[in-house]
């Protein structure tokens, strides 16, 4: 998603339109210069009335920017609300996909489980009606071809009565044999068709299942597409009004513009009067030069694509994949930062190197309440115990971060609250 993009000189003209509404910021570094001998003729002289009427057109200028600057803020909260939606649905629609490919599995090994049971059976019972035959042929020569044949053939021909004995007992034998024969294959043909008709059931099940997945992949991307629409509007409103408040800003420097020359030439003309030496105005300067090293290195970089993976101590990278959602943002295809990698390189500008992970880089360095942080420090936040987002504090509630797959490096109030953690990070 395109991100609000809050330029490092809006921060500058703000500071500058608040030092013209008070006292005049004039043109000039801020090294105290002697000036040369009062030339002849004297300088211009704007008056009072071109002062004040060029300090109410900066003044109504800021106010527009101040003001569309808030309505922009409001809509970039709900494009991150948007966003953060569009990414929980997108990772119900993985999880709907992997539970998916799941049952189509457990389905395809339930019906391969239900052919083979089922071949089985049908083997079964082939035996049973092959025994089956046999000892009806059995009987059937026994009755049919009387004592002249078969079994009772056999008993004829005994020789006396204890061989007559011995062939009977043996006939019988046979036949208990046959029978006991036929009654383990029934008893095999019964417990095969036992777990044919659970295979059967089995396979049923994992139908349906696989039919309730594939339901639930439906629902999921459909709930995708209609966070993905909504996020698609709100980044229309986010585009309308940036660029609403950059026609004003335009403006507004072009007036801050003419206001600091009438100034400088109220202050030249009142040098030539009074012939003193004069210094020119110095903006604050936000922490130490290594600190101020860092912040400015971080805002070098605003406008800079979120990259998963990207980003190290000499600048912006390709990202990698995450088989995901920054998949889907095609993240490995783009160069620039996560949120890590963005301090990486920030702090790279004071020496000092980082692990490219949030989570370590919360115990790099000396805890302090955040409501003690100061420019320069990082803010991390954490879902329960896992940290997961990291931005640079600049002081006065806002902060540079890499936000999300789709979105840009951008200057972004603090967000208090909604896990942020309790300890910022000073590394210098």
């Amino acid at each position: 998603m395109r991100a609000l993009r809050v330029h490092a000189r809006q921060v500058a003209t703000v500071v500058t339109v608040t030092a013209l509404l008070v006292g005049g910021v004039f043109a000039g570094g801020g090294v105290a210069l002697a000036d040369p001998p009062p030339p002849t003729p004297p300088p211009p002289n704007p008056s009072d009335q071109q002062l004040e009427q060029s300090r109410n057109e900066v003044s109504a200028a800021a106010g527009q920017v101040g003001k569309l600057t808030n309505q922009l803020a409001g809509v970039q909260a709900e494009a991150d609300r948007l966003g953060a939606k569009l990414e929980a649905r997108q990772e119900g629609a993985n999880k709907a996909l992997v539970d998916l490919q799941a049952a189509q599995e457990a389905a395809a090994e339930a019906a391969t489980r239900a052919r083979a049971t089922h071949t089985e059976t049908e083997a079964a019972s082939a035996a049973i009606e092959s025994a089956h035959r046999q000892v009806d042929e059995f009987i059937a020569i026994a009755y049919q071809q009387g004592v002249q044949a078969g079994s009772f053939g056999l008993l004829l021909e005994a020789a006396n009565p204890d061989e007559l004995v011995r062939r009977a007992e043996f006939n019988d034998a046979v036949a208990e044999q046959q029978r006991a024969a036929l009654d383990t294959l029934q008893r095999a043909r019964v417990g095969k068709a036992n777990a044919d008709s659970l295979a059967r059931a089995a396979k049923e099940d994992a139908q349906a299942k696989e039919a309730s997945a594939a339901g639930a992949k439906r629902t999921a991307d459909s709930a995708v597409a209609v966070a993905k629409a909504a996020m698609d509007a709100g980044l229309a409103e986010l585009a309308k009004v940036d660029a609403q408040r950059a026609s004003i800003e335009r403006q507004l420097d072009e007036l801050t513009a003419k206001d600091a020359g009438l100034r400088s030439q109220r202050q030249r003309y009142l040098d030539y009067q009074a012939q003193l030496t004069s210094a020119g105005a110095v903006g604050p300067v936000i922490g130490g030069p290594g600190i101020q090293g860092v912040i400015n290195r971080a805002l070098s970089q605003i406008g800079e694509p979120y990259a998963w993976g990207g980003g190290n101590a000499k600048g912006p990278t390709k990202g990698i994949r995450d088989g995901g959602v920054a998949d889907s943002f095609g993240d490995f295809r783009k160069t620039g930062f996560d949120c890590s990698g963005l301090m990486i390189y920030a702090f790279g500008a004071a020496g000092i190197g980082l692990p490219h992970y949030s989570g370590y880089q919360y115990n790099k360095g000396k805890k302090v309440p955040v409501s003690q942080a100061k420019p320069g420090d990082m803010l991390f936040w954490a879902d329960g115990s896992d940290i997961h987002h990291v931005a640079l504090y600049l002081g006065n509630g806002k902060m540079i971060e890499a936000p999300y797959s789709g979105g840009k490096v951008r200057i972004s109030p603090v967000r208090y609250g909604d896990g942020l953690m309790p300890n910022a990070i000073r590394l210098l």
